[in-house]
């Protein structure tokens, strides 16, 4: 649940356009926001899924530029900034880092093209017509690797009508500029264009002593094209081409204490990173670079409509990861510290896939979805560890993973209309995965640091059923009550930049989700006012897990046998006057492993408790009963919106709240380092413009407080460093940015 009271009078804004522009004439509700998260487009209210969605107008006001600046506005969502790909977790359950080849558990669809890698949309947030969080296994109608939730981006098309506008921003925290242009124009009766682009160049937030400059600096170039073509009211076709350019030069990790509360007033202002690492002649340093088509295509064959769907996605990264060596004394090491150590991880992704469904008519008493899915994909991840003087050893070692994949599914959605008020909603998606892979390692120049063991290959081939099924009644026009049951799905994989990988470890099998769930959707006041509520309970088997054991300086990953979460999620809407609107988002979340053998050490265990150089403590070590990371008990968010009435002028002004209690940031669970603090963090947005919105004038703060809030933590190998310390990976600090905009 979002601020969706803000998107949603961004809705009826856009609804009423052609309405004369004063306060007086604009209808007294939230509006409608219409979503396709059960492949048809339903009016918000009406879906029984647990659903966040956010116009495009309301991600460009507040100034989101990607996942991690969504998730302030998701209670029981949480982004992972670790310095490699962004990784979502929903509930309490997302795929760790540190296998950088893990499907993600919640997958993101651009315009109906699936994305399974973090890396894979770094580009589109820009000029959307709208975004969709779902929350709980969509694996009936999206498919695999959406055990936990799904996230759908929907792009602007061309309409029938010329217009486009410009806008222009300066951040005076970042000291940099973000320039956007779009212009779309019908070219005939039945064709369009709609072109946008968008250019980002600012500095960071996180002093780097070394060089004097404000780190990470950011280069984002993005540019796409739309055509669109409508030949009659049955055929609409559009194509989107989009091209991407995201770097981030210099790191935003942090050296803390592994002994002492991280907080005090300076943690995170500065770092110390040198160039030229272990004499690899890198500089601190990631890019990603992507192209992504699709083609969709409606068409109407009598009542029924066919939906073809093909898509080519394609990333390319270069990534080089340094660490800061301020030591936790404020000291910077005499002998470079861990200017002595760094790895660089590039990939190379390329993925097909098509899609074909019928939709059936509605209004009848069973309508009904029906679909083929297929994709296909081919993915390389080399890896380079360069070390100086580490153990008295100098040298390079890589490796490289190699995975080829191919997928397809059948699937189908009926809607059984006992009553006009009562409906049973049963969906099954039946999938096969095959996989093969290769992982190669050797010691390319000097000593060896790391073992280095036998080439590993590995061939997975699975078939699974991802059922679902939901009740749905209509206690008045205005109150929907539904209860679901839905199972999800995880495809198995390989273990991708671990050296020395036992055979065993190579491959991890899949995981299985099912998830309970009761919820309340009602409108009341004629539309004044939404209340939404709900309750579930997610169940996983055969969990997916990835830690870092910084002692052998190696990665674990398997598969936990279960985990659950429960929790509430409560979504509040008011509109008191015609020009206020008032939201509360609250999420109450219990997620924890319930069995986990052969789990890592955790950080405050002694060696006889667990001893992870000896291979049956740790088999007989279990954390069932610990809290996943990245779970908070409680988050949210609570904000306003006012607009007042100038004469040929409005004023706008707006603050949203966004809160989280504490949960844990790091593998080894230290109650000191590895917990992030609760924080409630603000945004707040003031605009002046014109009556019809043909010109706007915008001062944006974006965590305003500055509040240093960790996105992920370690504990530094003792073996590469000069004084034993933890590293933070930390999340944007307060920004604020003024913007014009014009429209045409």
């Amino acid at each position: 649940m979002v601020s969706a009271l803000l998107s949603g009078v961004a809705q009826a804004q856009d609804q009423d356009a052609q309405v004369p522009a004063t306060s007086s004439a604009r209808p007294q509700s939230i509006g409608e926001i219409v979503v396709t998260a059960q492949k048809r487009e339903q009016k918000l209210q009406d879906v029984p899924v647990s659903i966040t969605a956010i116009t495009g107008a309301k991600i460009e006001d507040l100034k989101i530029t990607d996942l991690r600046s969504v998730q302030s506005y998701v209670p029981n969502m949480a982004v992972l900034n670790s310095g490699v790909n962004p990784v979502v977790f929903i509930r309490g359950f997302g795929s760790g880092p540190n296998n950088v080849a893990f499907d993600q558990e919640v997958s993101v669809y651009l315009d109906g093209i699936y994305g399974g890698r973090g890396a894979q949309f770094s580009a589109p947030f820009f000029d959307l017509e709208r975004m969709e969080v779902l929350r709980g296994p969509q694996g009936a109608l999206f498919g695999r690797n959406t055990a936990a939730g799904a996230i759908s981006l929907i792009s602007a098309k061309p309409g029938p009508a010329f217009e486009g506008y410009v806008s222009a921003g300066y951040d005076f925290e970042r000291q940099g500029v973000d320039l956007t242009g779009v212009v779309s124009a019908p070219l005939s009766d039945t064709f369009g264009v709609r072109v946008a682009a968008k250019l980002t160049h600012q500095d960071g937030y996180i002093r780097n002593l070394y060089n004097d400059r404000d780190e990470p600096v950011l280069r984002d170039e993005m540019a796409r094209v739309t055509l669109r073509w409508q030949p009659s009211s049955d055929i609409d076709v559009s194509f989107k081409n989009e091209y991407g350019s995201h770097v981030l030069k210099g790191g935003v990790t942090v050296s803390g204490s592994l002994t002492e509360d991280v907080y005090d007033n300076d943690f995170g202002d500065e770092r110390y990173v040198s160039d030229n690492y272990a004499g690899a002649g890198l500089d601190e340093e990631s890019g990603i670079e992507t192209w992504n088509s699709a083609l969709n295509a409606d068409i109407g064959i009598g009542d029924h409509t066919l939906t073809l769907i093909g898509g080519y996605s394609h990333y390319k990264t270069r990534r080089f990861t340094a660490y800061d060596e301020i030591a936790p004394d404020g000291s910077i090491p005499a002998d470079g510290g861990n200017a002595r150590f760094g790895n660089g991880f590039p990939e190379d992704f390329d993925q097909w896939s098509v899609e074909a469904r019928i939709a059936s008519p509605l209004d009848q008493f069973l309508e009904y979805v029906v679909g083929l899915y297929y994709d296909t994909s081919e993915y390389h991840l080399h890896q380079d560890t360069y070390y100086r003087d580490i153990a008295s050893l100098t040298g390079h070692q890589s490796t490289d993973f190699y995975q080829d994949s191919d997928a397809w599914s059948a699937y189908g959605q009926g809607t059984f209309n006992f009553t006009p008020d009562l409906r049973l909603i049963a969906g099954l998606r039946y999938s096969e995965v095959k996989k093969s892979a290769e992982f190669t390692q050797r010691t390319v120049s000097g000593d060896a640091l790391n073992a280095i063991g036998p080439d590993r290959e590995g061939r997975l081939s699975e078939d699974y059923f991802d059922p679902s099924g939901t009740l749905q009644f209509d206690v008045t026009p205005d109150i929907m009550l539904y209860a679901t049951v839905a199972r999800g799905s995880k495809s198995g994989g390989f273990v991708s930049n671990t050296y020395n990988v036992s055979e065993d470890g190579f491959q991890f099998a899949a995981e299985r989700s099912m998830n309970y769930e009761f919820g309340v959707k009602s409108t009341l006041g004629n539309g004044l006012a939404t209340i939404n509520l709900a309750i579930f309970r997610m169940d996983f088997e055969d969990l997916q897990q990835s830690a870092y054991d910084p002692d052998r300086r190696t990665f674990f990953t398997r598969n936990a046998a279960s985990a659950r979460s429960e929790g509430v999620e409560l979504e509040v809407q008011v509109i008191p006057t015609d020009s206020l609107s008032l939201n509360a988002n609250v999420a109450y979340l219990d997620a924890r492993f319930e069995d986990y053998p052969g789990a890592p050490c955790l950080a405050y265990e002694t060696v006889e408790q667990c001893d992870s150089a000896d291979p049956n403590s740790l088999a007989q070590h279990n954390i069932a009963g610990l809290p996943l990371m990245f779970a908070p008990k409680w988050s949210g968010n609570v904000g306003f919106q006012h607009e007042a009435d100038l004469g040929s002028l409005k004023l706008v002004t707006g603050g949203n709240a966004q809160f989280r209690s504490k949960y844990f940031v790091a593998d080894g669970y230290s109650p000191i380092w590895g917990v992030q603090d609760g924080w409630v963090k603000f945004d707040a947005r003031i605009q002046l413009g014109a009556q019809d919105d043909r010109w706007s004038i915008a001062l944006v703060g974006r965590n305003l407080t500055d509040v240093h809030s960790r996105g992920a933590a370690i504990r530094f190998p003792g073996s590469i460093t000069a004084t034993s310390r933890t590293l933070s990976w930390m999340d944007e600090y307060r920004a604020i940015s003024l913007n014009g905009t014009l429209r045409f």
